[in-house]
């Protein structure tokens, strides 16, 4: 299998049960760094994608990223060491919740394209029905660890079903978690909203929402998603 290249660093991925996708670069370019942070963490790292788009983004010195399965793990790790900024990446070979118990500095921002396809599903891929399985990771163990982890005036980036957005600001709420930016994610004019962009913060403030469109037709892409898209993407 080729290695996913971007314009600025490359994705080798063949040893990791989920690919680079749609989901993940969204996330990654659309996880706000305007607050200038110093410590970003990203939970599930999976291939690393969206450590290096934070690396690529931000000035960020600790980039930090925890991975739980064995190969993903080492193929971050490879991925983290062949970019330019291998000196400021770091994956954790850890599931969160040990992750939580060890860990003391709390992070500046906090990004994860969780698994969610809460319903069982099997593709005949052990690994990858894992990582797109919730059970491995369930929402409100999720967002627990991350109330622990992020710091006071810090932010939670995360990416989910539409389906899922009621009930997971619900248990965000839980772990007083409370959303500031909503985007909603169509594939097309047409199509229904299939994904959630939300980012979160431990004050409530009046929630910024709006919906990107990503295809006008078939290959042919709206200019908000060109925008948020074109730093990383090749052929953008």
């Amino acid at each position: 299998m080729k290695p996913f290249q971007f314009k600025q660093f490359q994705i080798n991925q063949d040893r990791c049960a989920m690919k680079v996708g749609t989901d993940g670069v969204l996330l990654g370019a659309w996880a706000s760094v305007d607050d200038n942070p110093e410590s970003i963490l990203d939970i599930g790292a999976g291939t690393g994608l969206i450590a290096l788009m934070m690396a690529q983004r931000s000035m960020a010195d600790t980039i930090d990223a925890l991975e739980i399965d064995d190969d993903a793990y080492e193929q971050c790790v490879s991925n983290f060491e062949a970019s330019d900024w291998g000196d400021r990446l770091f994956c954790y070979h850890a599931g969160l919740d040990e992750f939580v118990e060890e860990w003391e500095d709390p992070y500046d921002l906090i990004v994860s394209n969780p698994p969610f396809y809460s319903e069982e599903v099997s593709s005949g891929d052990l690994s990858r029905d894992k990582a797109r399985q919730n059970q491995s990771l369930p929402f409100n163990e999720l967002l627990e660890g991350v109330s622990k982890l992020m710091a006071p005036k810090g932010s939670f980036a995360t990416i989910i079903p539409f389906k899922e957005e009621v009930r997971f600001i619900e248990y965000a709420a839980f772990f007083k978690l409370y959303p500031k930016r909503i985007t909603r994610v169509k594939g097309n004019l047409n199509s229904e909203v299939k994904r959630s962009l939300l980012e979160f913060g431990f004050v409530e403030v009046e929630i910024k929402t709006n919906v990107l469109t990503i295809e006008i037709t078939r290959h042919e892409y709206t200019d908000a998603y060109v925008a948020l898209t074109k730093d990383f993407y090749l052929k953008m």
